[in-house]
C-alpha cells in the first residue's frame, strides 16, 4: 500500500505537468485532478470522492459514465468511428429523426457539429445567409461560447472579450429581463414587462428592424447567473410570447441558444416549453451526448433547405460515436422518466434553498427551473458579493460537494446535477450547503 503522503503527491504530480505544458488560457474551477466518475460523484487521483452538482458544466446529464452510454460508444467504437462528408451514415440521420421527434414544433431539420460556440455561429450563418439581412440583437448578460462570433454576442463578463476587439459588427444588445435586478426598476412578478420596452429604444436609436438577421437568446441565462426571462405579464403576452410576436412582426428569426437548457435541464425537453413558444432557429449540445463532442443547430426544414449545399461544412460534426452517446442518452431520459425527476428533485433543492435564504440576510435569491437552479449571494447594501460567494464554494468543495460560479461578478452558485440524481444525493448536498453557508455566515 502506497504511504498517505505518496497518494497525495500523485495530485501534485499531474499539476506540475499541467502547468508546463497545457495552455493557461483554459482555466479550472478546482485543482482538482480526476481520475474517474460514474452517477452523482466523481474520484480524484489521490482516491478522493466528490458529489458532483456540476457535471461538466450541465453536460453529463444522465451522469457519469451512464453504462448504457458507454456501451453504445463501444460498440460503435468497433464498426465505424469516422466518415466526415464523404458518405452518410446511420446513426446521423437516426439521430436527426429523433431530435425532430423532441423538439418543439415544426423543428425537423438539422446541421449538426461539435460545440455549442460553433452552433452558434452556425446558426448566425444560417440567420444571415436565408434573410439576407446584416444585423443580430442578443442579450446583456448572455454567454453563447469561444468562437469569434459567439464572443460578440457575449457579455456576462467583459473578461470574455478583452483582447479580441474589434469583435465582428452587427452585433446589438439588450437588457434581459433581469427580475431580481430589473433593468427599468420595476416590481418583480407584478409589473406590465416595461423591460420589454427596451425593444422600442434599441430599434428607434440604434438598429432598424429590417436591417436584423435574427434576435438571439438563452431561455434562461446561464452562465450569466442562471436567470429565467421576467415573470410579469401584459395584455399581449409573458415576455417569451411578446417575443415571438415582435420577430413575427417584423421578419426576424428567433434563435434559441439552448445549449444549457437543453435535453431536460429545465425539467422539459427544452427550456422554450415553459412558455409555449417555438423559435425559428434553436441551438443545442452540451446534454446532449453525456460529454461526448456533439452539437447542433435545428430548424424549420423550409428553412434549412435555403442553405444551399456547401455553404457550410464541419469535418466531425454528428460523428457515429458521438451519435450513438447521444441516442443512448435520449433513451435514458425517456426510459428512466428523468424530465420528472428534474422537475421533483428541483423543486425539493429550491424550496431548501429558500428556507435556508430565510436565514442568511447574504442569499438574496432563489431562482431557476428544474436541474438549473442558481443562489445569488449580496452584500448588506444588495450589491453583488463574489468574495463570499467565493468562501462559501472553497467550503463545499472542502465538504466533498462541487458547484459552479456564474453572474457577472462571480456571486450566483449554480447547481447543475444529474437529472437521474436521488434524493438521498440531493439531501447529502444540501446537508453540505448548510454547514457551508454557516461556515462563511
Amino acid at each position: 500500500m502506497p504511504s498517505e503522503n505518496t497518494v497525495a503527491d500523485r495530485a501534485r504530480e499531474f499539476l506540475v505537468r499541467d502547468e508546463l505544458h497545457i495552455a493557461k488560457a483554459n482555466s479550472r474551477y478546482f485543482d482538482i485532478v480526476a481520475d474517474h466518475a460514474a452517477g452523482s460523484y466523481l474520484w480524484d487521483v489521490n482516491g478522493r470522492r466528490y458529489l458532483d452538482f456540476a457535471m461538466g458544466i450541465a453536460v453529463n446529464n444522465v451522469g457519469h459514465c451512464h453504462p448504457r452510454v458507454v456501451a453504445a460508444a463501444r460498440e460503435q467504437t468497433g464498426r465505424l468511428i469516422h466518415c466526415s462528408a464523404v458518405t452518410h451514415h446511420t446513426l446521423n440521420i437516426e439521430l436527426a429523426e429523433k431530435l425532430a421527434r423532441i423538439t418543439p414544433g415544426q423543428l425537423s431539420s438539422v446541421f449538426f457539429n461539435n460545440s455549442g460556440g460553433e452552433a452558434v455561429d452556425a446558426a448566425l450563418k444560417l440567420a444571415r445567409f436565408i434573410t439576407g439581412r446584416p444585423n443580430i440583437v442578443a442579450f446583456k448578460g448572455s454567454f453563447h461560447g469561444r468562437t469569434l462570433l459567439a464572443t460578440a454576442l457575449t457579455t456576462s463578463k467583459s473578461h470574455y472579450r478583452e483582447g479580441y476587439e474589434p469583435l465582428p459588427s452587427g452585433i446589438f444588445h439588450v437588457d434581459h429581463p433581469y427580475c431580481y435586478r430589473c433593468p427599468v426598476n420595476q416590481t418583480p412578478g407584478s409589473c406590465g414587462l416595461e423591460c420589454f420596452d427596451l425593444f422600442d429604444r434599441l430599434f428607434g436609436q440604434l438598429v432598424k428592424p429590417h436591417s436584423v438577421a435574427a434576435i438571439v437568446l438563452e431561455p434562461i441565462l446561464g452562465e450569466g447567473g442562471v436567470v429565467p426571462p421576467a415573470t410579469g405579464y401584459s395584455g399581449s403576452g409573458s415576455y417569451m410570447q411578446r417575443l415571438r410576436e415582435l420577430c413575427d412582426r417584423h421578419g426576424i428569426l428567433l434563435v434559441f441558444d439552448e445549449v444549457q437548457t437543453g435535453f431536460g435541464r429545465s425539467g422539459n425537453w427544452f427550456a422554450c416549453e415553459h412558455w409555449g413558444v417555438e423559435p425559428d432557429i434553436m441551438v443545442m449540445a452540451k446534454g446532449i451526448a453525456s460529454g461526448f463532442p456533439m452539437a447542433g443547430v435545428i430548424a424549420r426544414k423550409e428553412l434549412m433547405d435555403q442553405w444551399s449545399p456547401g455553404r457550410h461544412g464541419s469535418t466531425y460534426g454528428g460523428n457515429p460515436v458521438a451519435c450513438a452517446a447521444a441516442l443512448a442518452s435520449i433513451s435514458v431520459i425517456e426510459e428512466e422518466d428523468l424530465l420528472r425527476n428534474a422537475r421533483e428533485a428541483g423543486s425539493v433543492l429550491v424550496n431548501e434553498l429558500a428556507n435556508f435564504k430565510q436565514r442568511y440576510s447574504f442569499i438574496g435569491d432563489i431562482r431557476g427551473l428544474g436541474l438549473m437552479i442558481g443562489m445569488e449571494m449580496v452584500d448588506a447594501a444588495g450589491a453583488p458579493d463574489g468574495e463570499r460567494l467565493g468562501r462559501f464554494l472553497d467550503q463545499c468543495r472542502d465538504r466533498g460537494l462541487l458547484l459552479l460560479d456564474c453572474g457577472g461578478k462571480d456571486h450566483v452558485a449554480r447547481l447543475t446535477p444529474a437529472l437521474n440524481v436521488s434524493q438521498g444525493e440531493v439531501r447529502e448536498a444540501l446537508g453540505i450547503i448548510e454547514q457551508a453557508l454557516a461556515a462563511v455566515a
